[in-house]
């Protein structure tokens, strides 16, 4: 069983995408980031740099110990070679998934985050920090269409690299991308969206709307996801 530290952010629908790929058990703990809890001290004790998605695994495969494990990518590469899933064990196919991971985890992420930060959330427009996430934002999105010209997934087979580009393409519009303009990124969005676990991962989201005048048990409960 796992524990999903988890807010419905891009970062956090990542490790949703994998956990339901596989029809994993786990249960996930809110942490509202609106309130602040990432900042509280228990939570810290799990991820030292107060971000989520954070995973505990109660069944490792090495020690008797739980393992905590912070930052979405080490958490989709703990998640892939512990399960043997959407990782190549070696070779150069390997290091393709890796690098296209670290390139959502360095570039992709981030700067689709920046862009949303003074397109949407800061208190005065900014136009230079505007252009340049706006650009930066256009760049990264015609680096995918490449990589993905003449393949289903962009390392040819799904994998960890799909699942953490994803849910940040997913929400183009939120940074003013029209995916006509990338029409083999626009393919892949609407592929990975057809398949069943995303639709179970992103469903989750919508359950925090409900959730919000539950009591802690029963939104324990509601976020128990076990395919058993």
């Amino acid at each position: 069983m796992y524990d999903l530290y988890y807010f419905p952010t891009p970062n956090g629908h990542k490790v949703t995408l994998f956990l339901e790929e596989l029809g994993l058990p786990y249960i996930i703990k809110v942490v509202d980031i609106t309130k602040g809890d990432q900042f509280e001290p228990e939570f810290l004790k799990i991820s030292p740099n107060n971000r989520m998605p954070a995973l505990v695994d109660h069944q490792p495969e090495f020690g008797d110990e739980p393992v905590a494990i912070f930052e979405s990518g080490a958490i989709l590469v703990y998640l892939a070679e512990k399960h043997g899933k959407y990782l190549p064990k070696a070779g150069a196919e390997r290091y393709q998934v890796l690098q296209w991971l670290m390139w959502q985890m360095g570039g992709l992420g981030p700067m689709l985050g920046q862009n949303h930060h003074f397109n949407r959330y800061a208190p005065e427009p900014i136009p230079y920090a505007q252009e340049r996430y706006n650009k930066e934002t256009r760049r990264l999105y015609k680096v995918l269409d490449k990589q993905l010209e003449g393949r289903d997934f962009i390392c040819g087979d799904y994998s960890i690299a799909d699942m953490a580009a994803h849910p940040w393409c997913r929400s183009h519009d939120w940074h003013y991308i029209d995916l006509a303009d990338y029409p083999n990124v626009q393919a892949w969005v609407k592929r990975i969206r057809a398949r069943p676990a995303a639709e179970r991962a992103y469903a989750i989201e919508k359950d925090f709307e409900r959730a919000k005048e539950l009591s802690d048990e029963a939104r324990r409960n509601m976020f128990e996801r076990d395919p058993d």
